[in-house]
């Protein structure tokens, strides 16, 4: 059967990877609120690396969801260089939405630092501390971070563009209760 929407899970792990992705940029931005040695810094940090942890595993799911269910095709109207576009700038994100949080991750055990998921669990460093290194790692880190959200921006600028310009269905079968006929038999 084909495909016309997504489903209530895919659109549900869209938004939620999307105000996730958003929440841990902006959690960078908090320590800037209390000065050095604060416990608040820590905190944030800790925050932001268990939303990060999330984050990731939430794309592990996107994906797997993805590659059973599959994806509504796009719009046969789009040209070869709009599909091809669409195709690299999705690409580009999951690249980037796996991609991060595993630098992040290698990040915080070369600073030494033990990787913990909301106190729920810690998992020590397999390395040694290298903050030279953890240097260079954070400049890709945070590379990767502005990257996402430009991505993001484009993804949805296109987005906009097909719903008011096209007046086609590519944004409102992503809507959550929207888009499209569901096919009887296909899981969420």
């Amino acid at each position: 059967m084909t495909v016309t929407t997504y489903s209530a899970t895919q659109k549900t792990l869209h938004w939620l990877i999307a105000l996730l992705i958003v929440g841990v940029y902006l959690l960078t931005f908090g320590e800037d609120f209390y000065p050095r040695g604060d416990p608040m810094r820590a905190t944030i940090w800790w925050l932001h690396i268990s939303f990060g942890l999330t984050l990731l595993g939430l794309v592990l799911a996107r994906i797997a969801l993805r590659l059973t269910r599959g994806t509504p095709a796009l719009p046969p109207e789009m040209t070869p260089v709009e599909r091809g576009a669409s195709h690299a700038v999705h690409f580009g994100l999951y690249a980037l939405m796996l991609a991060i949080p595993l630098v992040g991750v290698a990040l915080t055990w070369l600073r030494g630092d033990t990787l913990s998921f909301f106190g729920l669990f810690t998992i020590p460093s397999p390395v040694t501390a290298d903050r030279e290194l953890g240097r260079s790692v954070r400049g890709v880190h945070d590379l990767g971070a502005n990257l996402i959200l430009v991505l993001a921006a484009l993804h949805a600028a296109a987005a906009l563009w097909h719903h008011f310009i096209r007046r086609d269905n590519v944004l409102t079968r992503m809507l959550p209760g929207r888009g499209g006929n569901r096919q009887p038999g296909l899981a969420d």
